[in-house]
């Protein structure tokens, strides 16, 4: 029986690129979006497409909406049968400084970027006898910089649930984090916008979709990994 993930945010961007990274590897895949219905129903489509012997259905949920979000995983359940992994991609990065920061926009940010993986990770754990958790974090958790700081504070504190849910929900569940720092610029930016920043870490070159796709691996097939962070940064955590 293939093993099912269940990827958030998966019509686009990182989330799309994981999702056929899987498929590619055998694995069925729950196909999590909310208003981004046609490249979802393309993505489906180019998966069955490519991997014929695999099943790929699309979960529709909004993730400002918590009883939507607690209906994820029995949906998926019910679909595939199984669900082996949770990849938690979906955020929304929105900018604005601690002074700037309303109640009601911090909320939204925490509500997508860190209630929704955490209740995703309690009905999972309720429904399932064991299985694996990949929060997509951001190489951020490890600075002050308040220019995003709802965004910011979303991933540090998701940083800290991944440790303590890694403790609790052991040893059944596996649950670990990858923080990517330039992966693709946002919509309204260009490839030099990305070359521009990553002059400032180590490596000086944007990272790209890949080292996020080859920790995924790495994570998938250490058994004894749990609680830990991966950095797919190029060293913009150590600067």
């Amino acid at each position: 029986m293939k093993p099912t993930a269940l990827i958030t945010g998966s019509a686009k961007r990182i989330g799309n690129a994981i999702a056929r990274h899987l498929a590619e590897q055998g694995w069925n895949i729950a196909i999590h979006y909310h208003s981004s219905v046609l490249s979802a129903a393309r993505l489906k489509n180019d998966l069955s497409s490519k991997n014929p012997d695999g099943k790929f259905e699309l979960i529709s949920a909004d993730l400002n909406d918590l009883n939507a979000v607690e209906e994820i995983v029995p949906t998926v359940i019910k679909e595939f049968g199984t669900l082996d992994l949770i990849v938690n991609n979906a955020s929304i990065f929105n900018k604005k400084s601690l002074k700037e920061t309303t109640i009601d926009f911090f909320d939204a940010q925490m509500q997508v970027n860190f209630k929704a993986p955490m209740l995703l990770t309690q009905v999972y754990s309720r429904l399932q006898e064991g299985g694996l958790i990949i929060n997509l974090l951001d190489t951020r958790v490890t600075g002050n910089q308040s220019d995003y700081a709802a965004y910011s504070l979303s991933k540090k504190l998701l940083w800290e649930f991944t440790k303590m849910a890694a403790v609790e929900y052991a040893p059944a569940f596996r649950i670990n984090g990858i923080a990517p720092g330039a992966t693709l610029p946002p919509a309204d930016k260009d490839k030099q916008y990305l070359e521009k920043l990553a002059l400032n870490t180590p490596m000086e070159k944007p990272t790209g979709v890949d080292p996020i796709l080859k920790s995924i691996d790495y994570v998938i097939n250490n058994e004894f990994l749990t609680g830990q962070l991966l950095f797919c940064d190029g060293g913009e955590n150590l600067v």
